[in-house]
This record gives structure tokens, C-alpha cells and sequence, in this order.
């Protein structure tokens, strides 16, 4: 009930006044099934402004640190998440991240729409990195179809590391949905899980114009050299 309180009353409405979202291909979500949302990863505005302009709920994944923080900003992030219906994944990978992907499929399997940043965490300098295998696995296990989508503008509303967002229209744009039903049966193939992984990819450089590098973004950000925050 918070998610449709927040998304109609509390927030929704000032947010559609203040940033009035510019939205191309929207009729790509389907109106109903499951639907896996793919999209490159910006900023912490894009898990507000997805929701925000897809009719259907959304349920996204998000690092556990967002329900973990101290003090009042702590305490506003995490209900606001909790509120969303967000999920809490542990990016330390192995059995906690796959709790995740198991709780999405379950969204898939009630028929809902699961969204998720392949790339695994935000971009640290605006392009778009090699994304990870989940989105692929998600995919070939539930057999929906993925939309590509693209966050063109939020890192300048919101930029890393920024409290207070900049004024601006933001714009996202969607692709058609993608069907890997060719590759049915055959989820555990890291060869397939790569190539489907790496077609999303692709439709998400093409759709959002953002380089593309081929590495994983969480790994530059682990480098000492890299100042940018996780």
C-alpha cells in the first residue's frame, strides 16, 4: 500500500511537477505478464523515477547498505526502499546474491515486473559498463521478455554523492522487449548467460548513447587509484 501512496500521493505528484519526466517508448512495457526492466545505472534518483513513470509496479533490487544507515538519512532511505518494495541484495555475490534473483523470480512467476541493474552498481564516471550475468539467469529461468531502458539525464539531476537533486527534465527512454526464448533451457551456460547479458548491453549503448566500457564498474571503483565512491 506505501508504494501506491508514495507513487500517487506523497511523491509521485511533486515529482511529476518539479522534473517532468520526458518519456520515449513507454508502450514497450508490456500491461501485463512478467517483465524484466533492465537499465543502466546512473544515480540514486533512477530507483525513484522508474517506478514513478512505469504504470505497473516495479520491484528492484539494491545494495544492503542502503537499509543498513545510521541517523536520519539512514532511517529515510531505508523506509523509503522498504516502502518501494525494494529488495536488499549482499554484492559480495554467492548465496545472498542469489536469494535475490530468487526473490525477483518469484515477482516474475506472480506475473509482476522485476527490475534490475545489470551492471550491478552505479556508473562512476557516466558510461556504461559490462554487465553482470543475474539479468541474463533471471531471464532464461522465468522466460519473460526484457525492456531495455535508459537512463539518459540522471546523473545531472542527481549526481553521485549529491543530497539535494539539480532542477531538470529528466528523460528515459525504452527499447522494444528482447525474447531469449532460443535460448530455453540451457540457464548455467556461462557462454549463453554472457551472450545474452552482453545483448542487453548492447541495446542499452544504443539506446542511452553512453560509451561502453568493457569492465565491470565495480571492479574501477575497487582500485586504489579510483576516488570515486561505491
Amino acid at each position: 500500500m506505501l508504494y501506491w501512496l508514495l507513487k500517487y500521493i506523497i511523491l509521485g505528484p511533486p515529482l511529476r511537477l518539479i522534473f517532468r519526466p520526458q518519456v520515449d517508448g513507454l508502450e514497450h512495457v508490456p500491461e501485463s505478464g512478467p517483465v524484466i526492466l533492465a537499465s543502466n545505472h546512473l544515480s540514486f534518483s533512477d530507483s525513484i523515477f522508474t517506478p514513478l513513470i512505469v504504470k505497473r509496479k516495479v520491484t528492484f533490487i539494491a545494495k544492503a547498505e542502503y537499509f543498513t544507515g545510521k541517523g536520519l538519512k539512514g532511517w529515510l532511505t531505508r523506509m523509503f526502499f522498504v516502502g518501494s518494495g525494494t529488495i536488499p541484495v549482499d554484492r559480495s555475490g554467492g548465496r545472498a546474491a542469489r536469494a535475490a534473483l530468487d526473490t525477483q523470480l518469484r515477482v516474475l512467476r506472480a506475473g509482476g515486473i522485476a527490475g534490475i541493474y545489470p551492471e550491478g552498481t552505479r556508473s562512476p564516471d557516466g558510461r556504461l559498463y559490462r554487465g553482470k550475468t543475474g539479468v541474463a539467469r533471471l531471464a532464461l529461468e522465468s522466460g519473460a521478455p526484457v525492456v531495455p531502458m535508459a537512463m539518459l539525464n540522471s546523473d545531472a539531476i542527481q549526481p553521485t554523492g549529491q543530497i539535494i537533486p539539480n532542477l531538470g527534465r529528466v528523460r528515459i527512454r525504452f527499447g522494444r522487449p528482447l525474447d531469449f526464448s532460443r535460448y530455453a533451457g540451457l540457464t548455467g551456460d556461462r557462454f549463453v548467460e554472457r551472450a545474452v547479458t552482453d545483448e542487453i548491453m548492447y541495446e542499452l549503448m544504443e539506446l542511452s548513447g553512453r560509451e561502453y566500457v568493457d569492465t565491470y564498474a565495480q571492479k574501477l571503483k575497487a582500485t586504489p587509484h579510483h576516488p570515486i565512491p561505491a
